[in-house]
């Protein structure tokens, strides 16, 4: 099945739909970096992201160091963002407020 990307449209749309995730320049990518108490905390919500993004067999581009993680996220099939990463980024946003 061929993953659509997003068009300019639904992509603002999806911007101004999620907090605090920019777009990366010179590339078809969000970016968010995500600050935890400390690194258990951090890791903790990683792991609940592992176990949700191989369910929606996608997966995140991330960075960790302590408490702080850098997610990017595109679709690499599609060459850029589409529905996949707007459903992610959304489920992340979801669990670092619980």
């Amino acid at each position: 099945m061929t993953i659509e990307k997003l068009s300019e449209t639904e992509r603002a749309a999806l911007l101004e739909s999620l907090d605090g995730w920019t777009l990366l320049d010179g590339r078809d990518a969000i970016r968010k970096t995500f600050v935890f108490a400390d690194f258990v905390e951090a890791f903790g919500w990683m792991t609940r992201i592992a176990i949700l993004a191989e369910k929606l067999d996608h997966h995140p581009e991330w960075f960790n160091v302590y408490k702080t993680v850098e997610v990017t996220l595109t679709t690499h099939d599609a060459e850029g963002l589409t529905e996949r990463d707007a459903t992610l980024a959304k489920a992340m946003d979801r669990l670092t407020a619980r």
